[in-house]
């Protein structure tokens, strides 16, 4: 086997069907033993709780070709750990995580040849997916479900770089208070569909969402956590007062970079809208980009610009970008336990 013939440096970050997927089924109370399958088709019902109760939830993570030549993905663990979390808060059956880490396992290392080559920019997207497959007509779970992974090769988020963005602050919520803002509900994002088409159309990048219960606390955007760097160069991680921002991997490992690797200060902490205007960088983070850098907040009109510009990422991001991107690629000594090996490219 060898490669696919792709141009890997010029691929987009879009979905591209790779020749691999794993399914399992839950019926009679219990998960069937799972398979790979060459099948990309999905058949439900039209009674399926999916489709009426939106009972569904997803992972995202990625795999790379490291520098010596190694597949890894990383920190699959905290995937399998949140979307065990997921499911329990919207009664789905847990997928047991020593079975989620073996079917990362085997999907990758089925589709090794669509792992992009290491210095491409681009790496292997997996979506772990769980949803109601069983008939349901009144309001309750459904006793049927399948849990799928798929994979398809994905360019870098940013073509050209990283650029500063422009985001606004949004009218709309993202997240109920004690609600199901903490986990990886595919009905979160639907939510944010509507406000992030408004905010294209205005001509911004994202929305960022203010808690909706006084709407005076930064929370997070669409589609990934936020951070900020003051001006003694340390970190601020915006937390939740009622466990209304979903806990990002990407988010976890950069405050441990930044405070044990690059020891810098660290407070994770509730964070007031009046207060931004004191930070000299804004950063975006999440599995697609791994950190997006923000050059300036517009909140209705008024501007709130960061000293890091709209040129390029700002000196502390930069810094906590490359060394986290670095442990990820393998150029970077990290943490235990952070790269999980999958097999050799």
């Amino acid at each position: 086997m060898a490669k696919k013939e792709l141009d890997w440096s010029n691929i987009g970050f879009t979905y591209i069907p790779t020749d691999y997927r794993y399914v399992s089924n839950f019926k009679d109370g219990k998960w069937d033993d799972g398979e790979i399958t060459t099948d990309t088709r999905v058949v439900l019902s039209e009674d399926s709780g999916v489709l009426h109760y939106a009972q569904e939830c997803f992972e995202g993570l990625k795999a790379y070709e490291t520098k010596d030549g190694k597949i890894v993905t990383f920190r699959p663990d905290l995937n399998a750990s949140r979307m065990l979390d997921s499911a329990a808060r919207l009664e789905m059956p847990q997928f047991p995580a020593d079975r989620f880490l073996k079917a990362v396992e085997e999907v990758v290392a089925a589709n090794k040849d669509w792992v992009p080559p290491y210095g491409s920019g681009a790496t292997l997207y997996i979506r772990p997916v769980m949803f109601a497959t069983g008939n349901v007509i009144g309001v309750k779970p459904a006793d049927e479900y399948q849990f799928r992974i798929f994979c398809t090769p994905v360019g870098p988020y940013f073509k050209g770089g990283a650029k500063p963005i422009v985001v606004k602050i949004s009218d709309f919520d993202r997240a109920a208070p004690h609600g199901t803002g903490n986990i990886k509900a595919g009905l979160n994002y639907a939510m944010s569909l509507h406000a992030i088409v408004k905010a294209h159309e205005e001509g911004f990048a994202e929305n960022v969402y203010l808690d909706a219960e006084s709407r005076t606390y930064i929370e997070e955007t669409g589609g990934a956590n936020i951070i900020f760097v003051t001006k003694e160069g340390g970190l601020v991680v915006p937390q939740s007062h009622t466990d209304s921002i979903l806990p990002s991997i990407t988010r976890r490992s950069i405050v441990q970079v930044a405070r044990d690797i690059l020891h810098l200060n660290v407070e994770e902490r509730p964070v007031k809208l009046s207060e931004v205007e004191n930070f000299v960088e804004m950063g975006l983070c999440g599995t697609a980009a791994v950190i997006s850098p923000v050059g300036k907040i517009n909140d209705h009109g008024k501007e709130i610009c960061f000293a890091s510009g709209m040129d390029e990422m700002g000196p502390v991001i930069k810094k906590l970008y490359d060394t986290l991107t670095g442990i990820q690629m393998g150029s970077v000594e990290g943490p235990e336990g952070w790269i999980h090996e999958i097999c050799e490219a």
